[in-house]
């Protein structure tokens, strides 16, 4: 397989996208105060459109107006302000014949500013690892979360069931539901966050119930033929290190419940894709997470992590790991990174100075884009 071959169409879900190359979604805290897209935005998003990109997903957008928000300067779905503000985004990505998929994410515990709450709730009480993140406007460690009520989990379920009929009604292609990288979903999934005894703690089918109810939820109302991923990964955005404690067992547990609930694809990230998911030298657990993503729900996959080169790329399709490959630092590097390698031009490096000393949208990424 050439990398020629990353230009071949590809099918995810109902979306016919022109390429295999996705632009992973990214915090760029740079909503305005009332959680509305801003014009800054709307450019961000056209140039990887311009750029080549056979479809973006949108960084992680708030779902409710409750314990949902995460930072400072996150855009929400939550009301029709927010709705209508996405609309020329949409519009001009698609314009550009790339597809635009929505990432639903709900912070939990790892909230670092909600407007509409003093409080951050969780699973469990029980206090995050780590610190905040200063490039989020962070400071300090994390507030202990409340424990959840099954009234306020129910909230965050129709959270993200309005949020979804939100953003379809608004003209995305599609939706992620974010269940990765530490966020609520995750902590209902990690074992040392859920410490509850009822149905939505205990083993890993326990765990992972929340994210299968949030997606049967959402396919009720979105439809059979809409495109609905969930983003999934074992680190955490303040736990790098974490593994699923069951590894393979786990793995088959977690994907299967995800494709059985109604998922259109899996969206692994790892810090690298091509990494094994685990290291017990059992030839299955030397697999990549997005191989087992892929052997388990037997649905279309992205892998994420590190697949900046092309024949990284090239290999993970090849060996069927994934059918799409979803570029986050590299594309910040070169938002046109597809029609560079397609040219067969050189790749720049990453400048981590884009995200510092805050992460939002720079004017000169604008211009570079």
């Amino acid at each position: 397989m050439s990398r020629k071959q990353l230009f071949q169409s590809g099918t995810l879900g109902e979306l016919i996208l022109k390429n295999r190359f996705i632009l992973a979604p990214m915090t760029r805290i740079s909503a305005t105060v009332t959680g509305d897209v801003s014009p800054l935005m709307t450019e961000y998003y056209k140039g990887f459109a311009r750029g080549g990109f056979g479809a973006l997903i949108t960084e992680g957008v708030y779902t409710d107006r409750a314990f949902s928000q995460g930072y400072k300067g996150q855009p929400g779905i939550t009301d029709s302000s927010q709705q209508e503000s996405w609309k020329k985004l949409i519009h001009d990505v698609k314009s550009e014949d790339t597809k635009i998929i929505m990432q639903l994410m709900h912070a939990g515990a790892l909230s670092q500013f909600n407007k509409f709450s003093s409080e951050t709730c969780g699973p469990s009480a029980v206090l995050p690892k780590g610190e905040q993140m200063a490039f989020y406007h962070g400071h300090g460690g994390y507030a202990r979360p409340k424990e959840m009520t099954r009234e306020e989990i129910k909230a965050a379920i129709s959270g993200f069931v309005e949020a979804a009929q939100r953003a379809q009604d608004a003209g995305v292609d599609g939706i992620e539901i974010h269940g990765a990288n530490g966020y609520l979903l995750d902590q209902f999934l990690t074992d040392y966050s859920n410490l509850r005894e009822d149905e939505y703690g205990g083993n890993v089918i326990s765990r992972v119930r929340l994210t299968s109810e949030i997606i049967e939820r959402i396919r009720e109302k979105v439809g059979k033929a809409f495109t609905l991923g969930v983003r999934t990964s074992q680190a955490k955005v303040n736990d790098f290190d974490h593994k699923w404690q069951g590894q393979i067992d786990d793995a088959k547990i977690i994907f299967t419940s995800l494709a059985k609930a109604g998922a259109s694809y899996i969206h692994t990230t790892e810090l690298l894709a091509t990494a094994a998911a685990f290291n017990s030298g059992n030839a299955v657990a030397s697999t990549s997470l997005a191989g087992l993503a892929r052997k388990y729900s037997d649905l279309p996959v992205i892998a994420n992590g590190g697949l900046n080169s092309p024949d990284e790329a090239v290999e993970m399709i090849k060996t069927d790991q994934a059918q799409f490959v979803a570029i986050g630092k590299g594309a910040l590097a070169a938002p046109d990174l597809p029609n560079k390698i397609q040219r067969y031009e050189q790749l720049p490096e990453f400048d981590f100075a884009i995200l510092t000393p805050i992460a939002d949208i720079k004017k000169s990424e604008i211009s570079h884009a």
